[in-house]
């Protein structure tokens, strides 16, 4: 089943990863450009039109960032087709490879997820709640468009052995919760998307300071892995080692934001190493060969 990562049917497969994390990406640039409502309906951009039309209230430049961001919902359609098609192709026992096939329908089952939340997310003025879920549905996708492409390209697996198997779940049930705190500080932060937008109403200092807190216990956790695992130099040595980079630069740029007020570009690149840091985390774990749920070590 496994294909080869430079032919043409491998590179879907790393092209729908690389599309349904641009989407964060973008998603963050609408809303720290202050475009969330640039397309003030939904499903059209304004009524009347699905396109940005001349002299609009919200103004060309916030319009046409939103209606780009809508365009990649496109693509990353069309690209998520192709991969199940693919998908289906690749894998003639049906039975075998059940599962790898609900991946891929899962991967376009999501996108219209994505495209029913971002309606609600327009409709409702921005609330910080299905901002919050377009987010976490971007961070799923993610998980799952990598295990994708893990099944269908393969990867090199390492052998773990407790307590090693237990840290790495926490790990990365530490990274999802420091990723859910962080949409709850967005969320109560300055950068909405638009002057009207709603916020959660907690305080920014408290959770920004809990926040970072999660961060600190992941550090840690991740220095033990990396401690325990050094000997072997192995797979999971390598990609962890990668993983608590990602984490220490992501910290950096998050204590330099808080210190500097949030500027707009220093929240993009905190952003974007979110991404960075969820892909690190779910590679590191899918790299583990076990399960989230302690009691058996896959096979």
């Amino acid at each position: 089943m496994m294909v080869d990562r430079k032919s043409i049917k491998g590179r879907i497969f790393t092209l729908l990863v690389f599309l349904q994390a641009s989407l964060i990406v973008t998603g963050g640039a609408v809303r720290l450009t202050g475009s969330g409502l640039g397309c003030p309906t939904w499903p059209q951009c304004t009524p009347g039109s699905y396109t940005p039309v001349p002299h609009q209230a919200e103004g060309q430049l916030h319009a046409w960032i939103e209606f780009g961001n809508r365009l990649l919902t496109f693509l990353l359609f069309f690209t998520a087709l192709a991969a199940l098609v693919l998908t289906f192709k690749l894998t003639k026992d049906q039975i075998k490879n059940q599962k790898v096939r609900l991946l891929a329908l899962l991967q376009l089952l999501g996108i219209f997820g994505q495209a029913i939340l971002g309606g609600i997310t327009v409709l409702t003025d921005l609330n910080p709640i299905p901002v919050a879920g377009h987010y976490l549905l971007s961070i799923a996708l993610v998980a799952g468009a990598l295990s994708l492409r893990f099944h269908i390209i393969g990867i090199n697996l390492a052998e773990v052995k407790y307590p090693l198997t237990a840290l790495i779940r926490l790990q990365l049930i530490l990274t999802i919760a420091v990723l859910i705190i962080g949409t709850i500080v967005t969320g109560s932060g300055p950068h909405a998307g638009d002057e009207k937008a709603k916020r959660f109403g907690f305080n920014p200092q408290i959770v920004s300071w809990f926040h970072a807190d999660l961060v600190i216990a992941l550090v840690a956790i991740t220095g033990v892995v990396w401690i325990l695992s050094r000997e072997t130099k192995g797979i999971l040595y390598a990609r962890n080692k990668f993983f608590i980079l990602a984490i220490l630069i992501q910290g950096l740029i998050g204590y330099f934001q808080y210190f500097t007020g949030l500027p707009e570009l220093a929240v993009g690149l905190h952003l974007l190493g979110s991404t960075i840091v969820w892909i690190s985390a779910w590679t590191l774990f899918k790299v583990s060969n076990i399960d989230l749920f302690p009691g058996r070590v896959k096979k």
